[in-house]
């Protein structure tokens, strides 16, 4: 039946995209899509733990593809995905994942002032803390909401919003119930030349376990201990309320939200039996609350940002037994910066769901066209005041005319490797990372720009060597010949091998290369790259959500197009 409703699907949508060429100038209609497809050739590399995985032991490859195609005609929105999956390590970094299918389709359409959107539903109330379906394909995590969203106009500047379905779950659903409701607005003074403006609004959102869900988590609870145990709720509700204030060169934000008590589960939880304490994970029954702000300025070159949260028991998933990136029903937002070069991005601070408290702030100067400076500086711990993210970043750019520019910057982190990464009993990685940046205009077309990177990290005083990994040096070329090539070569290098360098036959510390080479090819809007990688083992991490990727050795090919 399954099968049915998405060959049916693919027929209306595909019928709608046929009659474009013979009415297109009667109906106006249009049709685009894009195509994104990753290939991985696995080479076996066991010195830097690329290793005992399927894609390296036996099949060799694994790739994922998503072809997207939307049309528009007569008042509606048609869309359609297609997602392929071959031994690919995105679900499970060291397992494999194959599946294909019909990873999205949606039917939208105005009515009045009704909107009407069934499908596959990727929306947010707020800022997400409640409530937010997204996407994010570096790390798979697909959590679009199946179900119907109706919005209606209640004014000209305000909105009613209500939705139901349940969540996705690869080429499945969940089967909890999620449904919610919202209120947008937006206030001016009838003074037109005022730059005041206030953006409230309202949200509520509930999930309700299925059967299964609730019946595989009573029997857990069955075997804990009196004093751990607890009386499961199908129901969780989560109520949100947010404001942006706008007035010149300020803009304020706030939210505080507020879960019922629910079912979650604790990673860092533990259980006594016998007398004896049991580590991992632990469903724990707790009320949840977050408080986020963020304060801006801009105004004459001069760029400021501040921000706060704090976090308590706010894991909101559609069932307690999914972990990690799996069944999230809202996003909390990050409260660390958002680095891009290699090294500085090496360690990342994960929202932690159970409990935080963060503060961020981020100032910008341009004085004129040829300077910019900025810092950057955050620090978060749980709420027993325990370090676990520590981060201070300068960084300066100088433009000289459109000949060349230079950044450079220097970087500090204090990262607690125990809570981020499960690794107990390791000390804060503390790390001075400088950095600079130097890009050469030729002519118009030709642009040669070098990347040179250093990190220092303290030692490992129980273990007699450096932390984690140990010191690095990298370094990046890239030539970039407008409007199709670009070569990029880099390495990076464990200089000063640390605790978890990997070790000769003898035991001794090993110095590695990891080496990279790509090649790009663009040409109108396909673009081709081939990619030979040497990867070391490290956390990757999108808009504060990660998790830790091993090693990888081997070839990548890509394709993105759009049309």
């Amino acid at each position: 039946m399954k099968r049915l409703c998405h060959l049916a699907v693919i027929l209306l949508i595909f019928a709608m995209a046929d009659v474009l060429y013979g009415q297109e100038d009667r109906n106006g209609g249009r049709i685009a899509g894009s195509l994104q497809m990753n290939s991985n050739f696995f080479i076996r590399d066991s010195l830097i733990g690329a290793a005992n995985t399927p894609q390296y032991d036996r099949q060799k490859y694994g790739g994922e593809a998503w072809l997207n195609l939307t049309y528009s005609n007569w008042g509606f929105d048609f869309g359609l995905r297609f997602d392929l999956f071959n031994n690919s390590n995105l679900l499970n970094p060291t397992g494999s994942f194959s599946g294909e299918g019909i990873g999205r389709w949606f039917i939208q359409k105005k009515v009045h002032k009704l909107g009407i959107y069934g499908g596959y539903i990727y929306d947010q109330i707020g800022s997400g803390i409640i409530f937010r379906a997204f996407e994010e394909r570096p790390l798979l995590i697909d959590n679009a909401l199946l179900g119907l969203r109706l919005s209606y106009d209640l004014a000209p500047n305000w909105q009613v919003i209500a939705f139901s379905g349940r969540q996705k779950q690869q080429f499945d659903v969940y089967k909890s119930v999620i449904r919610g409701l919202a209120f947008d607005g937006f206030i001016t003074p009838k003074d037109s030349t005022s730059a005041f403006s206030l953006a409230p609004g309202a949200g509520v959102v509930a999930r309700t376990l299925d059967d299964e869900s609730m019946n595989s988590l009573v029997a857990v609870l069955n075997t804990y201990p009196k004093e751990d145990a607890f009386i499961p709720k199908y129901n969780a509700f989560a109520f949100s309320l947010y404001n942006t204030l706008s007035a010149g060169p300020f803009s304020w934000y706030v939210e505080g939200a507020y879960k019922t008590p629910d079912n979650m589960n604790n990673p860092l939880g533990v259980l006594v039996r016998d007398g004896q304490p049991i580590t991992g994970d632990k469903f724990i029954h707790k009320a949840g609350t977050v408080v986020y702000t963020s304060l801006s300025y801009a105004q004459h070159g001069l760029g400021i940002t501040l921000e706060g949260k704090r976090t308590e028991n706010f894991s909101f998933r559609t069932r307690p037994q999914e972990q990690l990136n799996r069944g999230l029903v809202n996003f909390l937002p990050p409260m660390a910066r958002v680095n891009t070069y290699r090294l500085n991005a090496r360690y990342n601070a994960a929202t932690q769901e159970l409990g935080e408290l963060a503060f961020q702030g981020d100032i910008r100067y341009a004085p004129n066209r040829k300077w910019a400076i900025n810092f950057n500086a955050s620090n978060i711990t749980d709420l027993n005041e325990i370090l676990l993210y520590r981060e201070l970043f300068l960084d300066f750019t100088f433009k000289k005319d459109r000949l060349w520019s230079l950044t450079a910057g220097i970087q500090h982190q204090n990262y607690n490797q125990e809570r981020f990464e499960f690794k107990p009993g390791v000390p804060n990685v503390q790390t001075i990372t400088p950095f600079a940046d130097f890009l050469y205009k030729f002519n118009r077309k030709t642009s040669l720009r070098t990347e040179a990177q250093y990190m220092h990290t303290g030692m490992d005083k129980s273990a007699g060597y450096k932390q984690d990994y140990g010191d690095w040096i990298f370094g990046l070329v890239e030539l970039n010949l407008a409007p199709h090539w670009s070569f990029v070569v880099s390495d990076m290098y464990n200089a000063s091998p640390g605790k978890n360098s990997p070790v000769n036959k003898n035991g001794e510390k090993l110095k590695l290369h990891y080496p990279r080479v790509d090649v790009f090819y663009t040409v109108r809007s396909n673009r081709f790259s081939f990619s030979y990688i040497k990867q070391v083992e490290g956390v990757v991490c999108t808009g504060g959500i990660c998790r830790l990727e091993p090693a990888f050795s081997g070839v990548r090919v890509s394709v993105s197009s759009t049309f």
